[in-house]
C-alpha cells in the first residue's frame, strides 16, 4: 500500500481490512493482494482482458437467471447488471489488481469480481449489495472460474486465433496459386531430391494448418459446455434446478456464444480436460508453423552462400555490426511464440493432474497458459501470412542453377537402366560437378532427346506410370 493513501475499513468473515478508499474491491480481495505479491501477472494479462470480460459476462448472466427464476428483485437485478456491464467493457480494470498466483480454485478473482460489481450496484441502488449472497447468488468459485476459462478461450478463438489461422492459410494457398508451375529442387535430409512444383510444397503447409483447424474446432466445441450451476462440487447446491439452463441461455443473448450446460457437473469442476485437449491442439498448431518457419528460413538463406531459393522481405536491419545483412525477423519471432506455446502446454498439463476429488486446484494458472497460448498464435500468424508468405520472392535464377545441377534427377531413368547404373552416373555428375544430362548421355544408350524428356523436372512432379 502507498504511503499517506486514504483508507476504509471492510470486515469479511475473518475480521476487519484496511483497503483503500477509492478501491472498488472489498476486503477479500484486499487479502489476497497482501497474500500473493508473486509474480505481477494481473488477470488483465498482457496480452489481453477476456478473463475478466468472462466475469462480468458469468455475473450478468447470473443476474439475469436469478430474476427469471423468483431469486432476484428486478431492481436489485438490473443494478448487478449494470455493474456488470462495466466489468464486460473494461471501465473498471484497474480494479483487478490480483496476481494469478493465488489460491488454486480462483477464489479471489471471484470475490473481486463479486466485491467490484456489489460496489457499483450499492451505488446505483443507494443501499447494500452483498458480494456473496447476491453477486454470487447460485454459483460458486468452483464452478465460476471453470466457467469463466471456457469462456475467456472462446472469446479468444473467436476473434482472435481463428481469424488468423484462416488469414495464414488464406494466404499459403493464394501463393501456391501464383506460384504453380515454379519447379525447385525437393529436399530430404536437408540433402538434394526429386523435383517439387512450389504450389506442391505450399500445399503440404495448407493442409497440415487445415488438419490443426479441424482439430482446433473439435476441441473448442468441449469449452462451449459450461459448469456453471455445479456450484461448490457439482451438485448445485444452493442453486435453482434450473439455473445452469437459464444462465447459458442469459449469457448467449449477452455474448453470442453457442454455450450449454455441461452434460455432467461434477466432470467440469473436478478436471480441466477440455483445457488440456485445448492446449495440445494448440501445441500441435505450434510445431506446424514452427516447421514453415523453419522452411523459410532454409529457403531464405543465403543470399551467396546459402538455398537462396526464395528472398524473404527485408523488415529491418539484421546487425549491429555487419552491415548490409537482413535476417529473416519474422519467422524467427514466430518460432520463439511457438516455443512458449510448448512450455504452456506443459504447464497446463501438470496443472490438469491436480484434479483432487471435486475440484482442480490450479485454475488460475491454466487460464493463464491457455489464453496466453491462443494470443501468442492469434497474434503471430497474422504477422507471418503478410510479412512473410504473401511478399515472399522465388528466386527464379537460383533455384533454376540448383535445378539443372541436381544429380538425383538420374532417378527418373531407374525404370529404364535400373538403380545401379542411375547411381553411377549420379557418382560421376557428383564428382565433376556436371549436369546430369551430360554424363547420362554419355553413360547410356539413350538419346539426348529422349533424355532431355526423361530429366524434365515437369515430368517429375508427378507420377511416372
Amino acid at each position: 500500500m502507498k504511503k499517506n493513501q486514504s483508507f476504509r475499513i471492510e470486515k469479511d468473515s475473518l475480521g476487519e481490512v484496511k483497503v483503500p478508499k477509492k478501491a472498488l474491491w472489498g476486503a477479500q480481495t484486499q487479502r489476497a493482494i497482501e497474500n500473493f505479491p508473486i509474480s505481477g501477472i494481473k488477470f488483465k494479462f498482457p496480452f489481453g482482458r477476456s478473463f475478466i470480460k468472462a466475469l462480468g459476462l458469468i455475473k450478468y448472466s447470473a443476474a439475469v437467471a436469478n430474476q427469471d427464476l423468483g431469486n432476484l428483485t428486478i431492481k436489485k437485478a438490473n443494478a448487478l447488471k449494470a455493474g456488470s456491464k462495466m466489468v464486460i467493457s473494461g471501465e473498471v480494470d484497474e480494479h483487478f489488481p490480483l496476481d494469478v498466483f493465488q489460491t488454486g480454485s480462483g477464489t479471489s478473482t471471484n470475490m473481486n469480481a463479486n466485491e467490484v460489481i456489489a460496489n457499483l450496484a450499492s451505488k446505483k441502488l443507494g443501499e447494500a449489495v452483498s458480494p456473496n449472497d447476491d453477486v454470487n447468488m447460485s454459483q460458486s468459485s468452483n464452478d465460476t472460474i471453470p466457467t469463466a476459462i471456457c469462456i475467456s478461450a472462446l472469446l479468444d478463438m473467436e476473434e482472435l486465433l481463428m481469424p488468423g489461422l484462416d488469414t495464414l492459410i488464406r494466404e499459403i494457398d493464394e501463393k501456391a496459386k501464383k506460384l504453380k508451375g515454379t519447379i525447385k529442387t525437393g529436399r530430404t535430409h536437408l540433402m538434394d531430391a526429386m523435383p517439387i512444383d512450389f504450389a506442391q510444397e505450399l500445399s503440404g503447409w495448407s493442409a497440415q494448418l487445415k488438419s490443426c483447424r479441424s482439430a482446433i474446432v473439435s476441441a473448442n466445441k468441449r469449452m462451449m459446455e459450461l459448469p456453471q450451476g455445479g456450484t461448490a462440487i457439482g451438485t448445485g447446491v444452493n442453486s435453482h434446478k434450473n439455473f445452469s439452463k437459464n444462465f447459458c441461455e442469459a449469457l448467449d443473448k449477452v455474448s453470442g456464444l453457442k454455450v450449454k450446460p455441461a452434460s455432467n457437473l461434477f466432470q467440469g469442476l473436478s478436471s480441466q480436460d477440455n483445457a488440456a485437449e485445448l492446449s495440445s491442439t494448440l501445441k500441435n498448431l505450434s510445431l506446424v508453423l514452427m516447421k514453415i518457419c523453419n522452411d523459410l528460413r532454409w529457403m531464405n538463406s543465403g543470399p551467396l552462400t546459402g538455398l537462396s531459393d526464395i528472398e524473404l522481405e527485408a523488415l529491418q536491419p539484421g546487425s549491429s555490426i555487419m552491415p548490409g545483412k537482413v535476417n529473416p525477423v519474422i519467422p524467427e519471432a514466430v518460432s520463439m511464440a511457438c516455443a512458449d506455446v510448448l512450455g504452456n502446454d506443459l504447464t497446463i498439463s501438470v496443472a490438469v493432474q491436480n484434479g483432487n476429488f471435486q475440484l482442480n486446484v490450479m485454475l488460475p494458472v491454466i487460464a493463464y497458459n491457455l489464453l496466453k497460448s491462443i494470443n501468442l498464435l492469434g497474434n503471430c500468424m497474422p504477422l507471418l501470412a503478410k510479412k512473410c508468405i504473401k511478399s515472399f520472392k522465388v528466386n527464379k535464377k537460383s533455384v533454376q542453377e540448383n535445378l539443372n545441377k541436381n544429380p538425383i534427377l538420374v532417378t527418373a531413368l531407374n525404370p529404364i537402366i535400373g538403380y545401379k547404373k542411375a547411381a553411377e552416373i549420379a557418382k560421376k555428375a557428383y564428382q565433376e560437378q556436371r549436369a546430369i544430362i551430360d554424363v547420362a548421355e554419355e553413360m547410356t544408350t539413350i538419346e539426348r532427346k529422349e533424355l532431355e524428356s526423361l530429366l524434365d523436372p515437369k515430368n517429375l512432379i508427378k507420377p511416372y506410370f
